[in-house]
């Protein structure tokens, strides 16, 4: 059996994760405790990915980062090659999609913190970003770490976005969840089973790992 759309699967989540965490941290701070005009729109906005079809996601997506739009057009230039239809535009579909669950579970974790531990840091000198990195985000992990699990499963998870944008071309861009899809085309159902439970069981050794160290943060 060949491996090689898993090791694609977990490199496109991971690296994924690494920008929803980013993001989505970021953001979940500035909406939990920011206040400024259209904070609720803004949500509404990183929130699309929930609720709209995954092609749907995909063709917006598509248009954003295509040879024709600006950002397409200034990584053809700097790389030489199209941004669509690589493992690079994998990951941003991943990303995407994936952002509103890191977002979501952060922004509550953020603003359930008690603001007296906040206050307290305030009256001893401790302001900014330095509150934020050594008061607020560790009282807010266990809730941070929930959001960051459950955006790495459903990077691992992602198909209709990413064949949209990234396509299915097998060693290059054909993660997991498109080589189940494409062994069930091709009706070699025991290949698409095989290949589902190893993505079943990969999905359920992350999450055990991040409920260890969910209790681990306690």
């Amino acid at each position: 059996m060949d491996l090689t759309p898993l090791w694609l699967s977990l490199r496109v989540a991971t690296l994924a994760t690494v920008l929803t965490t980013v993001l989505g941290v970021a953001g979940a701070y500035a909406l939990a405790r920011a206040r400024f005009p259209g904070r609720g729109l803004v949500e509404a906005i990183a929130s699309l990915p929930i609720v709209l079809p995954p092609t749907v996601l995909g063709y917006y997506l598509l248009v954003t980062i295509g040879r024709n739009s600006p950002i397409g057009r200034a990584w053809e230039a700097v790389v030489g090659q199209p941004l669509v239809f690589t493992w690079q535009a994998a990951v941003l579909a991943a990303a995407v999609a994936s952002l509103p669950f890191c977002l979501r579970a952060a922004r509550a974790a953020i603003a359930a913190v008690d603001p007296a531990y906040e206050e307290a840091a305030r009256v001893a000198g401790v302001a900014g970003w330095r509150l934020a990195f050594t008061v607020t985000l560790p009282l807010a992990s266990r809730g941070i770490i929930a959001g960051i699990s459950l955006a790495f499963a459903r990077a691992l998870g992602d198909f209709g976005t990413t064949i949209m944008v990234a396509g299915n071309i097998p060693g290059r861009t054909q993660t997991m969840p498109i080589a189940v899809y494409d062994r069930v085309q091709a009706f070699d159902y025991a290949t698409a089973g095989t290949l589902a439970a190893v993505l079943a069981a990969v999905a359920i050794v992350v999450l055990l790992a991040v409920r260890w160290l969910e209790r681990s943060a306690l």
